[in-house]
């Protein structure tokens, strides 16, 4: 009877322990298993993420690059426009002057009107010279230089401001009736009558003009 006994607890033993290796053997295995699919998912998730900052970066270096391209192509653009066109030369202005509105009348007016009949770009200052006795072109002031080309069209003036004195009546002022003009890049000498019925006065070491400008400046203060 105690041997039976004996016998039977063990065989109930060998049998638990078969029921709790396999019920282990599964846990590890499910654990296995949910390991393994977490792996691939973080991995599938990173690279994602990889491939979206990827893209991202291309996106934003693509939009820089035509950013960068539209500016570069819209300056290139005007550039050639203006240096396409031919520069004006003595034959295609006619030039005037005029005093500048308001005492003490220490600065000119030069008016150069396209008289053409097409466009023709209006390069630099005019360059003058008032005296026979003083050969050097009058100085120009640098600060008035546009900041682009003036292109004129048919018809269409450009101005330029110029200094003759410092005002007053002055021992250096010399009457002048008429002067010379060159215009950038042409030789031919274009005279100029001066304004008023005695013409104007003159101090060579203080005349300065600008440069030339599509539009009226008031600007004796300038200079």
């Amino acid at each position: 009877m105690n041997i039976r006994h004996h016998r039977h607890r063990t065989a109930l033993f060998a049998v638990v322990g078969t029921a709790l290796a396999l019920s282990l053997t599964a846990c590890q295995g499910d654990s296995d298993n949910a390991s393994g699919a977490t792996a691939p998912s973080s991995t599938t998730s990173s690279a994602t993420s990889a491939a979206t900052a990827e893209g991202a970066g291309s996106t934003a270096s693509e939009n820089s690059m035509d950013s960068d391209a539209t500016g570069g192509s819209t300056g290139s653009t005007d550039e050639q426009a203006s240096t396409g066109t031919p520069q004006c030369t003595a034959k295609d202005v006619t030039v005037t002057a005029a005093t500048q509105d308001g005492p003490p009348f220490t600065h000119l007016v030069l008016t150069a009107k396209n008289t053409s009949g097409r466009s023709c770009r209006l390069a630099g200052a005019p360059h003058l010279q008032f005296l026979e006795s003083h050969k050097e072109d009058v100085p120009s002031v640098a600060k008035s230089k546009p900041a682009t080309p003036v292109v004129l069209a048919a018809g269409a003036p450009a101005y330029a401001l110029v200094k003759v004195s410092d005002g007053g009546v002055d021992e250096d002022n010399e009457p002048v009736s008429a002067f010379s003009l060159v215009l950038e890049g042409d030789s031919t000498v274009i005279a100029v009558t001066a304004p008023g019925s005695d013409g104007i006065a003159v101090d060579p070491a203080k005349a300065l003009t600008g440069y030339w400008t599509p539009e009226l400046r008031n600007g004796a203060d300038d200079f």
